[in-house]
């Protein structure tokens, strides 16, 4: 890999990667676990890994049918967990740490990492188009996707512990913004 491909590959996984740096600081805000840190930046590398590979491999066919959708199925995920989150966030502490969802578990997971990763499936498809080299950038997209979700967590965390329930609500504003962001791809 030349280093002009590697100062590609870096720009183009840290900008991928905003959005999953966003989204972990949104989450670290909840105090998740040890675990759901774990889920949630390994899915987000994961999933930030895969979408170039796929982008790459579906080509035009497939991606010229659901290229005038796919902004709008990204924002209605990324909408859902915002709002949800929001109002956990505006509830009274009753709530308990058990009864609150947990957005590294189960279709939460999957919508997360699915609408943080959309933008590396077109990533994937231009560079197809281009006949450029995918996996060693699609290896750094989600080692730096990983990384920077981890980050988010960790600052998420700490926000939460040094300002309470109104850092969890300005993590829901987080992802209210994303959305609308996913709305101009």
């Amino acid at each position: 890999m030349s280093l002009s491909d590697l100062c590609f590959s870096l720009g183009v996984a840290f900008a991928l990667g905003c959005d999953a740096f966003a989204v972990g600081l949104a989450v670290g805000t909840r105090n998740p676990c040890r675990r759901a840190c774990f889920r949630l930046w390994f899915h987000f590398g994961l999933f930030q890994f895969l979408m170039p590979i796929i982008g790459w491999v579906i080509g035009s066919s497939i991606y010229e049918h659901i290229k005038d959708f796919d902004h709008w199925l990204a924002f209605g995920l990324m909408f859902a967990i915002a709002t949800r989150m929001l109002y956990e966030s505006l509830q009274k502490e009753e709530c308990t740490e058990e009864q609150r969802a947990d957005p590294t578990r189960g279709l939460s997971l999957v919508a997360l990492s699915v609408a943080t990763s959309i933008d590396a499936l077109g990533v994937g498809f231009s560079m197809g188009i281009a006949r450029m080299e995918l996996l060693k950038p699609a290896i750094i997209i989600g080692i730096t996707a990983a990384i920077m979700t981890f980050v988010g967590l960790r600052l998420g965390r700490r926000l939460s512990y040094a300002y309470g329930k109104k850092v969890e609500t300005a993590g829901a504003v987080i992802l209210y913004l994303i959305a609308c962001k996913l709305l101009t791809i």
